[in-house]
């Protein structure tokens, strides 16, 4: 991802920038590195917190991180749901601008949007993790108040994720794929699709079905998705009614 700034107008998108480059040479550890820049983000915006998921090319998240426990389940939520800026911003590879949340709860996400205001998040900034065709994942803004991001805000979203997409980049040097498959949890990937596998034969419906009620069950009980997943496959929940 690259982004310009006028004359003038870099200093403090290039501070920020330079800073993300410091932790990154201080951090081995991917994870803890992400959630380390998603309060960086949400400090140096003004936001009430700040979101990371990584992706796979057809849109299942692996890692993610937060800059606080609030953060982690707004930004868990759209993929419990299926719906939200993160995903549309992955999806149509450019930035999801929100200003006002209340005026996307009646058209774009009629079930994600008012729940992230039941979280005290009033406006949204998605951005994608992309460099050329590559997409990695998406990096989300979250603040407790309308109102967009001003220019210079606006550069130094676009320098976090780029600089974001330098780390998870330098993650994958030693000749891992490209794609994002490489920093995912790969056996949440895969407990996901197996969970799924089972709630199809359990309930008898396609898989598709099996992963919207997997989702329906993990909102109505406030859990996040991979956990729904695990108890699947290990036998502690069956989505007919009956444990096993």
């Amino acid at each position: 991802m690259t982004f310009a700034d006028g004359p003038g107008e870099h200093g403090a998108a290039e501070a920020h920038r330079a800073a993300v480059r410091g932790l990154i040479d201080r951090q081995p550890d991917h994870l803890d590195l992400l959630h380390r820049v998603c309060r960086a983000a949400a400090g140096a915006l003004s936001a009430c917190g700040a979101g990371i998921s990584v992706m796979t090319t057809d849109g299942i998240r692996g890692v993610s991180a937060a800059s606080d426990p609030v953060s982690e389940r707004i930004e868990e939520l759209q993929f419990v749901l299926g719906e939200g800026p993160c995903i549309d911003a992955f999806a149509g590879r450019q930035p999801v601008l929100t200003a006002d949340l209340s005026a996307a709860a009646t058209y774009q996400w009629p079930v994600y949007a008012p729940a992230a205001q039941d979280g005290g998040v009033r406006a949204v900034f998605a951005f994608p993790l992309q460099i050329g065709a590559v997409r990695l994942g998406v990096i989300d803004i979250f603040r407790d108040k309308v109102g967009p991001l001003t220019d210079e805000e606006l550069r130094t979203a676009l320098g976090f994720a780029a600089v974001t997409v330098e780390a998870l980049l330098d993650r994958q040097a030693n000749g891992h794929s490209r794609d994002g498959t490489a920093v995912l949890d790969v056996g949440h990937r895969a407990e996901l699709f197996q969970a799924q596998g089972m709630v199809m034969i359990q309930l008898g419906v396609s898989l598709g079905e099996a992963l919207a009620r997997m989702r329906a069950y993990a909102y109505a009980e406030n859990r996040r998705l991979e956990d729904v997943a695990r108890d699947v496959v290990n036998r502690r929940l069956s989505l007919d009614g009956e444990k096993e």
